[in-house]
């Protein structure tokens, strides 16, 4: 029952999402999770808590209840769940984003699962797709050849670099995410998708400069 209310809670709370990270991103990642946590024998109603509720206090979506995750924990205590539960599944997603080289590694296959998830659903088709819609809704250029991508940012850094492109996110973040995937099958998911990634990139180019 609680997986139920927790699906409906975030049909709720991102009805009106339209910067890639609606209802349908986080049910992406909760197929995912199960998947992975089913392969790596995690536990299975952890994950999909987390998953389910990973982005309800996202710092970039809900600023003001981030730190506390506050709407994560309302839900929970709600539903009638242990503190030690509560504190488990906001530890795992505490850990989740994505935040330069300051970037969590978590220390629990549960945790593993929820990142890797996230992370595969920044990468491929989607993943593309969702680029140029957080860049739309943050008013970001797709492209300009005079903005640089920057390198080995901090997460201070990474949070505030306002100024950057929609194709600069793929050499900032995206194209890096593959090599930071922990479960054997997410390593495996990631490989297509990155070629996916690279293979759009090399079409970009060269619609850009004219040459098909």
């Amino acid at each position: 029952m609680i997986i139920e209310n927790a699906k409906k809670y975030i049909e709720q709370i991102f009805s009106d999402d339209c910067s890639g990270h609606d209802y349908f991103h986080t049910m992406r990642v909760y197929r995912l999770a199960m998947q992975l946590a089913e392969q790596e024998n995690a536990d299975k109603q952890i994950v999909q808590l987390a998953a389910l509720l990973h982005d309800v206090d996202d710092v970039k979506l809900s600023p003001e209840t981030h730190e506390q995750k506050t709407n994560a924990v309302e839900f929970m205590k709600n539903n009638g769940l242990a503190d030690n539960v509560i504190h488990f599944v906001c530890k795992i997603i505490g850990e989740v984003s994505y935040a330069g080289i300051d970037s969590a590694v978590p220390d629990t296959i549960e945790g593993k699962c929820v990142q890797d998830a996230d992370r595969l659903d920044a990468l491929g088709a989607i993943g593309i797709a969702r680029t140029f819609a957080y860049g739309g809704s943050k008013g970001r250029k797709i492209y300009d050849p005079d903005i640089k991508p920057k390198n080995d940012m901090t997460e201070k850094e990474y949070r505030e670099n306002k100024n950057s492109t929609g194709i600069n996110h793929f050499y900032e973040k995206l194209l890096l995410l593959k090599d930071m995937m922990h479960t054997k099958t997410a390593k495996k998911i990631a490989e297509h998708r990155q070629t996916v990634m690279e293979n759009f990139l090399k079409e970009f180019m060269a619609e850009w400069e004219g040459e098909r």
